[in-house]
């Protein structure tokens, strides 16, 4: 089977105890069959240990504290599975995260979503263009998602005319502008952090009276974090499952969003830092791309 990535995936490493949004918190952690089976050999008393904190009500999954912190993370933000037994001793989930895999005929895809703090830094705050590494294939929707890729990543034009370039090709019509409208919605849907209903609510308030001619001299220079985000949302979304004219419209439609909640912060607070924008990534990729609902949502929508 061929396997692609981009070609920034082998320099993605974890962050660890230095991680300010770690995965082991706040996240219900199912545990595979096979790790399960593991973890029932292990002796005592770390296997005891582990047997007090694994649910097996419903799909197999660690019982998170009062503080919604994974049991084996401890105070130094590190994971005494990890300690104790090793990587290997990881369940899937824990070993793959951040990763995604989307799966066709003749080849694997594997990326790295921006809900993690480190893959937001990884790729938004290159300077190159994305190249996927491994063998091109033949498939029609692959071979008009790479055209796709190459119009997001064409330089010599701005990045506003490659988004309208996106959408003509996939004769899909772009999302309304009304940043109220979808403020709105997104409060509508399920949210994990409060943090990301604030920054709507503020969204909501304030959209229309944004000086966003000031926030552009601001971001003048730093147009490929917008275009990273595009390029990756492409990448990650573009399936064969999901039609080209709906994930064109989402990839706008979170450019857009993005561009307008990093305005919000601008004028709240005198700056906008790439630990900013990748902030503003994570908490959308963690309230719309990690919920099947929510991308259901809005790709229907």
């Amino acid at each position: 089977m061929n396997v692609v990535v981009p070609d920034y995936y082998a320099d993605f490493a974890c962050l660890q105890s230095a991680c300010r949004h770690n995965c082991c918190i706040g996240w219900e952690i199912d545990i595979d069959d096979d790790t399960l089976d593991l973890y029932r050999g292990i002796p005592a008393p770390f296997g005891e240990r582990l047997g007090r904190h694994i649910s097996e009500d419903g799909a197999p999954h660690f019982v998170l504290d009062e503080r919604e912190r994974c049991p084996f993370l401890n105070e130094d933000n590190l994971c005494d599975i990890i300690l104790a037994l090793g990587e290997d001793a990881l369940c899937d989930i824990c070993t793959e995260h951040p990763r995604f895999y989307n799966e066709w005929s003749d080849r694997t895809e594997v990326g790295l979503g921006l809900a993690c703090e480190a893959a937001g830094h990884l790729v938004l705050g290159r300077s190159e263009p994305m190249v996927l590494i491994g063998e091109p294939s033949s498939d029609p929707l692959l071979l008009l998602r790479d055209r796709l890729l190459a119009v997001l990543q064409d330089r010599t034009v701005p990045l506003a005319e490659r988004l309208a370039r996106l959408l003509a090709h996939c004769h899909a019509e772009a999302p309304s502008a009304d940043m109220g409208v979808w403020a709105t919605k997104l409060l509508a849907l399920e949210r994990l952090d409060e943090a990301w209903t604030g920054r709507l609510l503020d969204l909501q308030k304030r959209w229309e009276c944004l000086d966003l001619a000031a926030f552009d001299r601001v971001i003048a220079t730093r147009q490929t974090e917008y275009e990273q985000f595009a390029v990756y949302l492409l990448y990650r979304h573009f399936t064969a499952e999901n039609a080209a004219d709906a994930c064109a419209t989402f990839v706008v439609l979170g450019v857009t969003l993005l561009y307008y909640l990093g305005a919000v912060q601008w004028e709240e607070t005198g700056q906008f830092t790439l630990d900013d924008q990748v902030e503003l990534a994570r908490l959308f990729s963690s309230e719309i791309e990690y919920s099947d609902e929510n991308m259901a949502f809005f790709l229907d929508a």
